[in-house]
């Protein structure tokens, strides 16, 4: 991966009506004053025993992407609860993109899974919030029903930036706090803070085993020009389940927002929902 275009993945893939007659997202408080936007669907009380899902969003996406609509209308059409939210920094939620990590992030998941879900889950994280999906789930194994990762991309920060910084922009991001760089994904220029890079070696997870055993789902392109589609096989690896399978899509990219992409999401979707619901 060319580390300085990591994709702001919504950004220039959004739903067509994205916000267009939506209602305004709800608005959950943290301790700190920051607040977190949300879209929340409940589910069919009659379908109760089912998970329901949350959709985790990538690095500079927003919860108003192709992905994040689909599942959200997939899961209206099956009575399943879903939560859609944007990070720190992100979208809807307060806050400046720059403030926040990995760890943050996670946090901000942890906060939405307890605080506005209820019962087992299952989550799909995109890109980075493959890696945020991760976090969540050891945080709270127990709520876990299943996990689907989309170019899943845990450890982005250390083995697909950091890695392919060349010095002098390592010395940029050291010296200065922070490196910014044109993006071809949107208007708003990528930026990678020193705290990024230092805190998220603090949330490094394939360097040993991932003690996660619930049924996982990895989709991956393998034209993807951002995560290296032996990256999920490296992911798979390192999981304790033995519920893990890799789908392998030859002419998928990173976004994996065609309609073909999101039928198989969806379909992943009744495919786990059918094992652990």
């Amino acid at each position: 991966m060319s580390s300085e275009e990591f994709p702001q993945e919504s950004l220039s893939a959004q739903h067509p009506t994205s916000g267009a007659g939506l209602p305004n997202p709800k608005s959950l408080a943290r301790k700190d004053g920051a607040s977190i936007a949300y879209h929340k669907l409940s589910g069919d009380k009659s379908g109760s025993a089912q998970p329901g899902v949350v959709f985790l969003g990538g690095f500079m996406s927003d919860m108003t992407g192709t992905k994040a609509i689909a599942l959200e209308d997939h899961c209206r059409e099956r009575g399943l609860g879903f939560v859609r939210f944007d990070y720190l920094g992100h979208g809807q939620s307060s806050g400046s993109f720059a403030e926040g990590t990995i760890g943050r992030w996670a946090e901000d998941a942890v906060a939405v899974l307890d605080e506005v879900t209820e019962g087992p889950q299952i989550l799909v994280g995109s890109s980075m919030g493959g890696w945020i999906m991760l976090l969540a789930a050891l945080a709270r194994i127990e709520r876990i029903a299943g996990l689907i990762g989309i170019a899943a991309a845990p450890d982005f920060t250390e083995d697909l930036m950091w890695a392919e910084f060349s010095p002098e922009m390592r010395e940029e991001v050291m010296s200065k706090g922070r490196f910014e760089r044109p993006s071809d994904y949107g208007d708003e220029p990528y930026i990678i803070t020193r705290e990024l890079i230092e805190e998220g070696r603090k949330n490094l997870l394939l360097r040993e085993a991932i003690p996660i055993r619930c049924p996982v789902r990895l989709l991956q392109g393998m034209r993807d020009e951002d995560v290296p589609w032996k990256a999920a096989l490296r992911l798979a690896d390192a999981l304790e389940s033995e519920e893990v399978e890799v789908t392998l899509v030859k002419k998928g990219d990173h976004r994996l927002s065609e309609p073909e992409d999101l039928a198989r999401l969806t379909r992943s979707l009744d495919e786990m929902l059918g094992k652990v619901g």
